[in-house]
């Protein structure tokens, strides 16, 4: 029986490794029979993650399309999206709140159909978020997503981007959609800003959403998406 490994090999050719680090491997991938491209990425996400996102088709959201897991890693077959980050737009000058309001809006879109799925993304940050050649974003890497599990008290495992991970995440009690709401307001003020909240706070019209988005206490902040959506 062929390993995932040669079967990769047989059907697909490298086109370019995208990113390679300790904990991961990012490859283009081109299909030899259908020339058509996708990426395989390698990592120690949480297979179940990818499972459910699987099942899962909305245009703000990479398409997965195979899962497989190999052991220390899993190895995840996804859709490749063309196109520039929030990061790399940022090296050229800030947003302005009408721009904020237009990727935002559509992050709220992306985590909504995440959290109705139980989903925690956990790692929103100006790197993870797509805007496609066609101008559409997209939510990006899954990699630190969770599951939520009722009764839960915290999370199994303590990860996210630090400064954008909600205090939460560092093993204070269980993550839920609330600690994304926490990133999308970080994110908010650096698009705004270059700095985080803590450095300079955004003064203009969304300062209160943003405001109300990093409360320490996930009870205080907005308690979906959706509701954060609404305020924009």
């Amino acid at each position: 029986m062929q390993s995932a490994e040669e079967i990769l090999k047989e059907q697909y050719t490298v086109v370019k490794v995208l990113k390679q680090t300790e904990d991961k491997s990012i490859v283009l991938l081109r299909h030899k029979a259908l020339q058509k491209e996708l990426v395989c990425r390698k990592c120690r996400g949480d297979f179940e993650v990818y499972a459910n996102l699987r099942a899962i088709s909305f245009p703000l959201l990479p398409a997965v399309y195979d899962v497989l897991n190999t052991g220390t890693q899993i190895t995840v077959l996804e859709e490749f999206v063309r196109g520039t980050t929030v990061s790399d737009l940022l090296c050229h000058g800030l947003y302005n709140e009408k721009g904020v309001k237009t990727v935002v809006k559509s992050v709220c879109d992306a985590l909504t159909v995440l959290h109705n799925h139980g989903i925690v993304h956990r790692d929103i940050k100006p790197e993870n978020i797509m805007i496609t050649d066609c101008g559409t974003v997209k939510l990006m890497d899954f990699d630190a997503a969770r599951l939520y599990k009722r009764g839960q008290s915290e999370d199994t495992k303590i990860i996210g981007t630090s400064g954008y991970a909600a205090p939460e995440q560092f093993g204070l009690a269980q993550t839920d959609a609330r600690a994304d709401i926490f990133a999308v307001g970080v994110l908010m003020n650096v698009m705004l800003t270059g700095e985080h909240p803590s450095k300079k706070m955004y003064d203009g019209k969304l300062a209160k959403v943003i405001e109300k988005c990093i409360q320490i206490d996930p009870q205080k902040r907005y308690a979906s998406a959706a509701e954060l959506k609404k305020s924009l």
